[in-house]
């Protein structure tokens, strides 16, 4: 079964807790960005990447922007359900920029990347990476990986949201980037069953296609 849940930021009682109990072997646990769990390299984080790596169910992440984009970059490219992911410890995955993944049968197009709203007192290279918007470069992939599907897929996966939704929560909007202006085309352009965004830090579902997650784990539905 799929579940989907929002930044966890290495909170690793998230995935210890009563709501996790729910996934079993098989199971698949989407993350819209901010993992958290890839940040310093340490062997404390080693060690919990380990532990996450050995759970009977798969988590599948996309990066937000408090996830080392750098350290990231280093590990292994892998092929799965059909799309590249980065392979950073047995179960644990990370989704690429622009791919879709069939899963259980469903399509499920992925898109991490963010802008750090907080840049101005970050430490580029420790507490804030270059690369944590997607390039050109990523975004023209992307167009194409929709194109050959039709603009076509079940569920989208992103940290981002498309900017059009933040009037339905109460957010400033922000300055629109490259990434921003990509969502609202793909908002107009793609047909979708359910988009999941987790920047927001709320819970809450915006009928009648979006859902903003994070502390809750749920199961991903029409």
């Amino acid at each position: 079964m799929l579940y989907v849940t929002g930044d966890i930021h290495a909170d690793i009682r998230r995935l210890k807790g009563r709501a996790a109990k729910q996934l079993k072997k098989g199971d698949t646990l989407l993350v819209c960005g901010d993992f958290g769990f890839l940040w310093d390299g340490s062997p404390k984080e080693h060690r919990l990447l380990d532990w996450l790596g050995k759970r009977p169910y798969q988590i599948l992440f996309v990066e937000g922007t408090h996830d080392n984009i750098d350290l990231l970059s280093g590990y292994p490219e892998d092929t799965l359900y059909g799309g590249k992911v980065r392979r950073v410890s047995g179960n644990c995955c990370q989704l690429l920029r622009g791919e879709c993944y069939e899963i259980e049968g469903k399509r499920i197009f992925a898109l991490g990347g963010g802008e750090s709203t907080d840049m101005d007192i970050r430490v580029e290279g420790e507490t804030w990476w270059s690369g944590e918007l997607p390039s050109a470069e990523e975004l023209a992939h992307a167009r194409e990986t929709l194109a050959s599907l039709d603009q076509q897929v079940d569920y989208i996966i992103t940290h981002s949201v498309a900017p059009t939704v933040n009037k339905f929560l109460d957010r400033e909007q922000m300055q629109i980037n490259l990434l921003l202006a990509f969502l609202n085309e793909i908002s107009e352009t793609v047909q979708f069953k359910r988009w999941y965004f987790g920047s927001c830090h709320l819970d809450k579902n915006i009928p009648p296609k979006y859902c903003a997650v994070y502390q809750e784990i749920l199961p991903v539905k029409d």
